[in-house]
């Protein structure tokens, strides 16, 4: 199984949005919050060209500490991000792909190119499933897998395992 290593830019550009979505928690008024905004970009600024990785690990480090400490107890949740009001709300409008192997043809006529374009994708999955399975099954451990995450193409050329998921995805609101 393989997994994604975050760069130490990833992990530093991560604490600062995490940083500042914490900042809009504690300071409710929008020029206060600008002002220390400001002030905390800074401070990430003040060691963008650090060459010296030990340091900038240090630093990376005492900086994950210093946001666990100060970070909002009750920090502001989006309502449609994991945790939030309306999560998943919408989900009982999303309509399963296969429906649209029931439109009638002059409904399809409507859209030729989304349905030339659907078909070419169909065949696709039907020729690339063997492949995409016995890729998954050579890559999981034998206790079952550990996260939720599918492994990428391995070859250029190849598409990841189930692909067709992301393809013909519904609609995320509706509309």
């Amino acid at each position: 199984m393989s997994f994604a290593y975050l760069t130490h830019q990833q992990k530093v550009l991560r604490l600062y949005k995490k940083a500042l979505r914490h900042l809009e928690s504690w300071v409710v008024f929008r020029d206060e919050y600008r002002f220390q905004a400001c002030l905390l970009r800074a401070r990430f600024e003040e060691n963008k060209n650090e060459k010296d990785m030990v340091k900038a690990t240090k630093l990376l480090m005492d900086g994950e500490f210093e946001f666990w400490d100060k970070q909002h107890t009750q920090p502001y949740i989006f309502p449609d991000s994991p945790g939030g009001t309306s999560y998943e709300r919408y989900d009982c409008y999303k309509v399963p792909e296969w429906a649209l192997d029931y439109w009638h043809p002059s409904e399809k006529a409507q859209y030729p190119d989304y349905f030339a374009k659907r078909e070419a994708w169909k065949k696709l999955r039907a020729e690339s499933w063997t492949k995409e399975v016995a890729q998954i099954q050579a890559e999981t451990a034998p206790s079952g897998p550990k996260t939720e995450s599918l492994p990428p193409a391995r070859k250029e050329g190849d598409l990841p395992p189930i692909w067709w998921e992301y393809v013909t995805r519904p609609r995320e609101r509706p509309g």
